[in-house]
C-alpha cells in the first residue's frame, strides 16, 4: 500500500551557535600552575580585539538596521573574534592544556565554534542590548559562581592531572553559554542563548561529534552548575552590599568586583 512521505522538517529560522570541545585529558601540571601568567599576552590581545570589535559591532548595528543581517565586513572579523575569545576562556578555565594560538583561523584546535550569520530581524536589531540584559546577568552569575571558588578547581585540575568529568561539563556549560551570549550580542545569530544545562543524549543525529555536541550533563555535572548558580547570585550579592557600604562611608564609587570577576579578557568594551 502506498504512503505518503513524511512531512518536511520545518525550516530552521535560526541557528544556535555550537561549541565542539574533547573530553578532559592529562594536562601538564607546570602549565596548570601557571596558567594566568601564561595567558598574559593573550589578555592583552584579546583586549585589543575587544576594542576593534564594539566599532566594528556599532558599525554592524547600523548596517544590520538597514540590510537585515551583518555587513561582510562586520560578519567576518566578530566570526574570528568570538572563536577566539572562547579559546582563551576555554584554556583559562583549566579545561584542556592546548595553548591558544594568535590567529582566528585554527582549524586543528580543539575549541571550535561554529556560527552561521544570516537574516536578523530588524526589530531585535534595533532593542538587541536591551533583550541580551538577561542572558548578560545569566552568564556574569555563572562566571561569578566559577571564579569565586576557582582556586579549589584549580587545586583538584593540578593535584590529578586533569579536570574531573563533573567540573569538565559544568564549565562546558558555562563557556558554551558565554560565547552563545557574545554571538547573540553581536548579532551572528538570531537565536538566544539557551540549554545552559545541556541537550538529552541522542539528541544529534548520527551520534555525538565532539565531548560538548551534545553537551550531556550527568547529575553531578548538573549539581555543580547550580551551585555555581547559586554561589554566583550570594557573590555578586555580597559585592552589591560591600560597594553601597563602601560609598556610603567614603562618599566614593569604589566597585569592590566586577560583574565577570576574574582575569582581563572577561573586561573590556564588550564584556558584560
Amino acid at each position: 500500500m502506498w504512503q505518503a512521505p513524511p512531512a518536511p522538517a520545518p525550516f530552521e529560522t535560526e541557528w544556535l551557535p555550537v561549541l565542539d570541545m574533547p573530553a578532559p585529558g592529562m594536562q601538564n601540571r607546570l602549565t596548570v600552575a601557571l596558567r594566568i601568567i601564561l595567558l598574559i599576552p593573550q589578555f592583552v590581545v584579546v583586549w585589543v580585539l575587544s576594542v576593534v570589535a564594539f566599532f566594528i559591532a556599532v558599525l554592524g548595528w547600523f548596517g544590520a538596521l538597514v540590510l537585515g543581517r551583518l555587513p561582510v565586513f562586520a560578519s567576518d572579523y566578530l566570526t574570528g573574534f568570538v572563536p577566539y575569545e572562547t579559546r582563551v576562556n576555554a584554556y583559562l578555565l583549566l579545561t584542556h592544556d592546548r595553548y591558544p594560538p594568535f590567529a582566528f583561523h585554527t582549524p586543528d584546535h580543539p575549541v571550535r565554534v561554529e556560527l552561521r550569520p544570516g537574516e536578523l530581524n530588524r526589530l531585535a536589531v534595533f532593542f538587541r542590548i536591551v533583550l541580551a540584559i538577561p542572558a548578560m546577568i545569566i552568564q556574569s552569575v555563572l562566571y561569578a559562581g566559577w571564579w569565586t571558588v576557582s582556586f579549589i578547581s584549580w587545586l583538584v585540575v593540578l593535584i590529578l592531572g586533569r579536570m574531573p568529568q563533573p567540573l569538565f561539563e559544568a564549565t562546558a556549560a558555562i563557556l558554551r553559554y558565554r560565547m552563545r551570549y557574545m554571538a547573540y550580542l553581536l548579532m551572528l545569530t538570531s537565536a538566544y542563548p539557551k540549554r545552559l544545562f545541556g541537550e538529552e543524549p541522542g539528541s544529534v543525529p548520527g551520534g555525538p561529534v565532539s565531548a560538548t555536541r551534545p553537551l550531556v550533563l550527568s547529575g553531578a555535572g548538573r549539581g555543580l552548575l547550580v551551585a555555581f548558580i547559586l554561589i554566583g547570585v550570594i557573590a555578586g550579592g555580597t559585592s552589591s552590599i560591600t560597594t553601597a557600604v563602601t560609598s556610603d562611608d567614603d562618599d566614593t564609587k569604589q566597585v569592590t568586583g566586577p560583574l565577570v570577576p576574574g582575569p582581563p579578557q572577561s573586561g573590556g568594551p564588550l564584556a558584560s
